[in-house]
């Protein structure tokens, strides 16, 4: 028996590479470049549209700790990723071509994968086969109406933003300076385990082995400067909505317009903070600051890092120009919105990522409401495990929920329904450590976190323990707040 899976992006990747490493034939189907997105703009697999970061690396956050589990279990993504990475302070950022590459050929050339460039419409009849949907946040029109069918009133949607991304030799130098905050440069972190290490100069850089002082490029601004900016946002034209009156984004990622509306300073204490990055010119934090991140090996693009917008192109440009540095910034790709869409887990999915309703029929990646990169692809790689076990008759498993990976799975299956939202992971939708009564600092406790998760994952993946999935209902689970 084979698996079909719908969707080549980060989790039907992962997926298949899963599936396929467990002995079972896959056949994975991408519509791209048969039909086209509206932010796609090459043909292969696990193309990054809104950012090139996979966010934090250490073992003291849950997204590092979620990584570091993927890599254990032989993620295929992860294994692009820690090869095209480029600097990006404690952060995971990769050039987005080079892993896109990466994923592509090592898909392409799988034994038993075999990929299919056309757009499937509809839902595959149940012939007990099993299906997984990993389709993403840009499903195609007339899939998506099917799946609505399926699912009922429980398919939901939000509105996802990106950033802009300017030329490198387009910002004046001259007003700008690197550093990455509290001094977490790329190359004191983890350059001793960099997979470039002895290459081309170009590679070693990429890698943070250069004598650069940090990962990004920092624009402070002054508060006179500051206000302008804000005053120029605030009135910028922003481009329509269509279809819904009443749109809603995702929170963790907000378009900068909506952020500004909310207070004059909730933009310096989010992505324009100053805090722990220090202008050399004057010895102080500026009042405020944007932050470029670099966006692919070469060293020739940077992005606008939090700065998903949607206002007009040509408001774009001259909003963002007032950002010293950036007076004479080419744009390589403005931002822009775009509708995601995705399904409501607690009312559909099992922690296995199968659908209550069809057992053989999964969904991974943002359509089945998980957000961020990171988790996109740990759900494809537990939905293309439990796929192929389906196809060889043995038992469905997953994780523990003191691992990121088993907490993120039976959030997606437990959270309240009547007020769901995607998640990234958190240390708060894991079970907390034994305190033993002794209160511990936060900076202990995270570590804690970390370590039991991968001791649990070890014991889980070599003697067969763990969660028996069943259909409980849904319950009431959401993130405890201040545990990140």
């Amino acid at each position: 028996m084979h698996i079909k899976i719908i969707g080549g992006g980060l989790a039907g990747s992962e997926a298949a590479w899963q599936a396929a490493s467990l002995g079972v034939p896959v056949v994975l189907h991408e519509m791209r470049p048969m039909r086209a997105t509206a932010v796609h703009k090459t043909e292969g697999l696990a193309e990054l549209v809104c950012s090139n970061s996979f966010r934090g690396d250490k073992l003291d956050n849950a997204v590092g700790v979620l990584k570091e589990e993927m890599r254990r279990l032989g993620s295929v993504i992860m294994r692009a990723a820690d090869t095209a990475r480029v600097p990006a302070g404690a952060a995971l950022a990769v050039d987005r071509e080079r892993f896109s590459a990466a994923v592509t050929e090592a898909i392409a050339s799988h034994p038993l994968i075999t990929l299919t460039r056309e757009e499937v419409p509809r839902l595959p009849p149940d012939e007990g086969v099993p299906v997984i949907v990993a389709t993403g946040p840009l499903t195609s029109p007339l899939l998506s109406a099917d799946i609505a069918a399926l699912v009922g009133s429980s398919h939901l949607y939000f509105y996802d933003a990106i950033s802009p991304i300017v030329h490198g030799d387009s910002i004046d130098r001259s007003k700008v300076f690197r550093a990455s905050r509290w001094g977490r440069s790329l190359r004191a972190i983890s350059a001793p385990a960099c997979p470039e290490r002895g290459r081309d100069a170009a590679a070693s850089n990429a890698c943070g082995l250069d004598d650069g002082d940090g990962d990004y490029l920092n624009c402070p601004l002054s508060r006179e400067e500051y206000t302008r900016f804000y005053e120029a946002l605030i009135t910028a034209e922003k481009a329509p909505l269509h279809d819904f009156d009443d749109p809603r984004f995702f929170e963790g990622c907000l378009p900068i317009e909506v952020m500004a509306a909310r207070g004059v300073d909730t933009l310096r204490y989010g992505p324009m903070k100053p805090v722990g990055l220090i202008d050399p010119k004057t010895g102080r934090e500026a009042y405020a600051i944007v932050q470029l991140r670099q966006d692919n090996l070469a060293g020739d693009h940077f992005s606008l890092v939090g700065f998903q917008t949607q206002m007009k192109w040509p408001e774009q440009a001259r909003v963002l120009r007032l950002v010293p540095g950036l007076e004479n910034a080419e744009f390589v790709r403005f931002g822009m919105i775009h509708r995601n869409t995705y399904i409501n887990g607690p009312t559909v999915l099992r922690e296995t990522w199968q659908t209550r309703m069809r057992p053989n029929l999964l969904f991974a990646g943002q359509i089945s409401g998980v957000e961020g990169y990171v988790e996109s692809a740990a759900s494809g790689l537990l939905a293309g495990r439990n796929a192929a076990a389906l196809a060889l008759g043995r038992p469905l498993r997953v994780p523990p929920r003191t691992t990121a990976i088993g907490a993120l799975a039976y959030y997606v299956s437990h959270a309240d329904p009547r007020h769901y939202q995607p998640t990234n992971i958190t240390f708060g939708i894991m079970e907390p450590p034994a305190t033993d009564g002794q209160k511990r600092k936060k900076a202990d406790r995270k570590t804690a976190y970390g370590e039991r998760a991968l001791a649990e994952l070890a014991r889980w993946d070599a003697d067969g323990s763990g969660v028996e999935p069943g259909l409980p209902e849904a319950g009431c689970l959401q993130p405890r707040r201040g545990v990140r």
